[in-house]
C-alpha cells in the first residue's frame, strides 16, 4: 500500500507558474514508474508527465517545454514544475504510482489558470 499526498495547487495567472509536490509514504523508485495526471471538469484523466525507475521522463505534448517533473529521492518526493501557465492547464492534478500489480492515486490538488 502507497499513500500519496499531492499539494500545490492554487490560483495563479496566465503567464505564471506553479510547483506541485506529491509526498509518498513509501521509497519513489519502488515503484515501476510515477507520474501526474489532470483532470479537467467534464473530461478524461488525462497523464501530463511520467519519470520511471531510472529517471526517463516524458511529456504529453501540451506541456513539453513548459512542464518539468523531477524527484527527490531521499524524500519520497515527487515534482511537477509548471511554467508559463494557460487557462487550459486548468484542473485537477493527481499524482500516480504504478506498481507491479495495481496503480496507487493521491487525492488530487486544483490548479486554477485565470486569464
Amino acid at each position: 500500500q502507497v499513500q500519496l499526498v499531492e499539494s500545490g495547487g492554487g490560483l495563479v495567472q496566465a503567464g505564471g507558474s506553479l510547483r506541485l509536490s506529491c509526498a509518498a509514504s513509501r521509497s519513489i523508485v519502488s515503484a515501476n514508474s510515477m507520474g501526474w495526471y489532470r483532470q479537467a471538469p467534464g473530461k478524461q484523466r488525462d497523464l501530463v508527465a511520467s519519470i520511471t525507475r531510472s529517471g526517463d521522463t516524458s511529456y504529453a505534448d501540451s506541456v513539453k517545454g513548459r512542464f518539468t517533473i523531477s524527484r527527490q529521492i531521499t524524500k519520497n518526493t515527487l515534482y511537477l514544475q509548471m511554467n508559463s501557465l494557460k487557462p487550459e492547464d486548468t484542473a485537477v492534478y493527481y499524482c500516480n504510482s504504478k506498481g507491479d500489480l495495481r496503480d496507487y492515486w493521491g487525492q488530487g490538488t486544483q490548479v486554477t489558470v485565470s486569464s
